[in-house]
């Protein structure tokens, strides 16, 4: 397994978090670097690892810290998956966020095989108004 250096709320660059985006397969509007760095500068909890200085996986997350926490962004670069760094960036998000806090998130289509392995339960319970673009 590569040397991971994980970062808490550590500042990111758009252009490194796109990058990250682009080689993971997750779909997010990185052709709009703007967009990102607003995407980052609202959250209230970021996770990131880092092989030999460059970033290879982002969570983004925002949280009150006493009740609910949306985990918004998982992404970890492709040459770096199937190492155990999404679990950790998971596991540093809920260890932020204490004990009496949910952790939620809406899954990618491609990924819903993969929350269930770590730890994530499966709800019917939830809406959704999708954005318009």
């Amino acid at each position: 397994m590569p040397a991971i250096e994980y970062r808490h709320n550590f500042p990111l660059e758009a252009v490194d978090v796109a990058a990250v985006f682009d080689n993971s397969g997750i779909r997010r509007p990185t052709k709009d670097l703007a967009r990102i760095e607003r995407m980052f500068a609202n959250a209230n909890l970021i996770l990131s690892a880092w092989h030999e200085g460059k970033l290879v996986g982002v969570c983004r997350a925002l949280t009150d810290f006493s009740y609910c926490c949306y985990l918004s962004d998982l992404a970890v670069d492709k040459a770096f998956q199937k190492h155990g760094i999404g679990c950790e960036l998971i596991a540093r998000v809920r260890s932020a966020i204490g004990e009496e806090v949910a952790l939620v998130l809406l899954s990618a289509p491609e990924a819903m095989e993969y929350y269930p392995k770590v730890g994530f339960e499966k709800i019917e319970n939830g809406f959704i108004i999708k954005r318009t673009r």
